[in-house]
């Protein structure tokens, strides 16, 4: 591997608490909708959302149309108008990753060189970023609403080297989703470091981690 000049970061569940961010937006959706349930249903309705949800790996139309089949509405929502407050809200309540600014900076002061890569909604994600001040640590953000390829596919990844202006030798990938994020980088001949968090790793893929950490503040052991 050649000298590390530049880092891809990946955004949900790697510098953004995503599973924070989610509980605390289904917590505020059922008090919005479901405001008649007791404490007791409402927090049943709360886990079942977020199962649901597939640590957002759902389709969304497809999620937001299953809450609209399934919860218990005293009278109809539609999955449009689920839509509405999910696009106006979500974002408000993002959470950064425990160690996520630290070690940003951490890595800015080095001279490392660094961009950001992340499937979703142009708006959404954005959203995301900016409602935890993360946009300026950044050369490049990637996002695949805003230039048509998402994750995995490896054009993604060189996009975003051809932004940073360094090749693959020189990058290290790090996120927390073994296809997405690390076999992705992979194909696009980068090395990677696999932030372990809800998803375990698939034996069948023909890629793997140079380094695996359980928490970001690791990082600094070994950039």
């Amino acid at each position: 591997m050649k000298e590390i000049q530049a880092l891809l970061f990946d955004l949900d569940n790697t510098l953004m608490d995503r599973d924070h961010t989610f509980r605390s937006f289904s917590t505020q959706f059922v008090r919005d909708f479901l405001g008649y349930l007791n404490p007791k249903q409402a927090q049943e309705v709360i886990e079942d959302i977020i199962l649901r949800d597939a640590d957002g790996y759902r389709d969304k139309d497809g999620f937001f149309a299953e809450l609209a089949q399934e919860l218990p509405w005293q009278s109809p929502v539609s999955a449009s108008a689920i839509r509405v407050y999910y696009d106006e809200s979500y974002i408000k309540h993002g959470a950064l990753m425990k160690h996520a600014l630290d070690v940003l900076k951490y890595c800015r002061d080095r001279g490392y060189i660094l961009g950001l890569v992340t499937n979703g909604k142009t708006d959404i994600q954005y959203g995301k970023i900016d409602s935890i001040n993360l946009r300026d640590y950044f050369q490049t953000i990637v996002i695949s609403g805003e230039v048509g390829i998402s994750k995995p596919d490896p054009e993604i990844y060189l996009l975003a080297l051809a932004r940073l202006g360094t090749d693959a030798g020189q990058t290290l990938f790090i996120g927390d989703h073994p296809v997405n994020d690390i076999w992705g980088a992979g194909k696009a001949g980068m090395e990677s470091i696999w932030l372990r968090r809800n998803h375990g790793w698939d034996d069948s893929l023909d890629v793997h981690p140079w380094k695996t950490i359980n928490e970001l503040d690791e990082l600094k052991d070994i950039l």
